[in-house]
């Protein structure tokens, strides 16, 4: 196993991106496993942590294999594969069945982990993106695209294990990847973890809650 659990494979990450320490960058996690990652990189880079609320869009009869991801924001941006959609028989009907399933989740968890938290700016700072790893990443993609459209000065990926040849796919969407682990042949992401148990919803909020919005201080300029 490479990491031990999602807070030693936070710990790594952070090591990796100690660089970003006192340029004043937000940490943006995927819930619910990327939050216990990106809650060790926020500490390390003493930066604020908020959350990016995407879904996958599962095929009906195969819920693990994505045809697509749902973010939200005040115009919910919706990713599509078309490949999967085509080769799983996918009309657009059943599409936006499942598209409109998530978005009621994406909703039960906004209400539940941000209430009346405000949101963290992004535009012209250095946004970095984390999940506890990458698989089919269709998320990642719609999370990225999605940050992407906030303006950020620098788009920064970072996961502590993914697929090969996802993150060159991903290269598209981010400026700079940090990743520990690359592998040809990945499998699941929770081989690479001693303890991948499931993160609950408390788990997040506790989490976030040591995370309080604060105002930051304006970057000089140069």
């Amino acid at each position: 196993m490479s990491f031990q659990d999602r807070a030693d494979a936070g710990r790594q990450l952070a090591r990796a991106l100690a660089g970003y320490k006192g340029q004043q960058p937000v940490v943006l996690a995927l819930p619910r496993g990327g939050v216990s990652v990106a809650a060790e990189v926020a500490t390390a880079l003493d930066a604020p942590l908020d959350v990016i609320l995407v879904r996958k869009i599962g095929v009906p009869f195969q819920p693990e294999l994505a045809m697509g991801a749902v973010v939200d924001g005040d115009e919910p941006l919706v990713v599509r594969n078309e490949a999967v959609i085509r080769h799983a028989g996918i009309g657009e009907a059943a599409f936006q069945a499942v598209c409109d399933s998530e978005l009621a989740e994406i909703e039960r968890r906004r209400q539940r982990y941000l209430g009346g938290r405000e949101r963290i700016e992004v535009a012209g700072r250095s946004a970095i993106v984390i999940d506890d790893g990458i698989a089919t990443g269709a998320t990642m993609r719609a999370a990225l695209r999605a940050t992407r459209l906030r303006k950020p000065k620098k788009l920064i990926l970072a996961v502590p294990v993914a697929p090969t040849d996802g993150l060159a796919a991903m290269r598209r969407e981010a400026d700079e990847i940090v990743c520990i682990e690359a592998h040809a042949d990945l499998g699941a992401i929770g081989y690479y973890y001693s303890d991948f148990r499931a993160v609950p919803d408390e788990a997040v909020i506790a989490l976030l809650a040591q995370f309080p919005v604060r105002k930051e201080k304006p970057q000089s300029a140069a």
